[in-house]
């Protein structure tokens, strides 16, 4: 009985070693298909896709919620995976459909037909005087710029201009909170997670340099 299991387990290996690996548009699908199952029995707590920008490929991740995080080309998407399952949910799936409007947005913006963007964004990644700046931040207009020292008195704290500085360089949600558009009071581009030429190409699309 033993010798006729073990040459049934010799069976099925030999099987599967003889059947073709799955191609990759066989892998996606496959992947798609769970996606859609997980999101309609309520499993996708996070879900993310990408966008290719002008400044690069864009990772987006929302939860029911919005929008709650934006990783720029040259960012370590997996890494920012990884510390969205611990600080957000385990919960983690790529579903791109899901990110179809803000996509669409995205693309419009880029394209010079949108200068806002209307989409709900999760603000749970901020808190405190950061989130204070940020969602000060979300509301400079279009083509506008501000300075570090003008977002910490918005704040209320006028004297944390530094501190407003850092609060910008940890913003989880660029381009569509848009921190390219605060600069050094004497007028220099600052810092930007994406690069300087990054923050250079978007305030020229919107018309903020001169």
């Amino acid at each position: 009985m033993a010798d006729r299991r073990r040459d049934d387990e010799e069976t099925r290996i030999r099987a599967a070693l003889r059947s073709p690996a799955p191609t990759r548009a066989e892998t996606r699908r496959r992947g798609a298909t769970l996606a859609a199952r997980a999101h309609r029995e309520g499993l996708i707590e996070v879900a993310f896709g990408s966008a290719d920008t002008p400044i690069g490929t864009l990772l987006l991740v929302a939860t029911d919620a919005g929008l709650v995080r934006v990783g720029l080309s040259g960012t370590d998407h997996e890494l920012i995976l990884e510390q969205l399952a611990s600080r957000v949910s385990p919960r983690v799936v790529e579903h791109p459909e899901r990110l179809d409007p803000i996509k669409r947005q995205l693309e419009e913006y880029f394209a010079g037909q949108r200068r806002h963007f209307e989409y709900p964004i999760d603000w749970r990644l901020s808190s405190g005087f950061v989130r204070g700046v940020l969602e000060r931040t979300a509301e400079i207009p279009f083509g506008e710029t501000r300075t570090y020292a003008e977002m910490a008195e918005l704040a209320g704290s006028p004297r944390a201009a530094r501190a407003a500085g850092s609060a910008l360089g940890a913003n989880p949600i660029p381009v569509v909170v848009p921190c390219h558009r605060v600069l050094r009071g004497g007028g220099g581009l600052g810092g930007y997670a994406g690069g300087l030429d990054a923050k250079r190409m978007l305030l020229e699309l919107e018309g903020a340099l001169g």
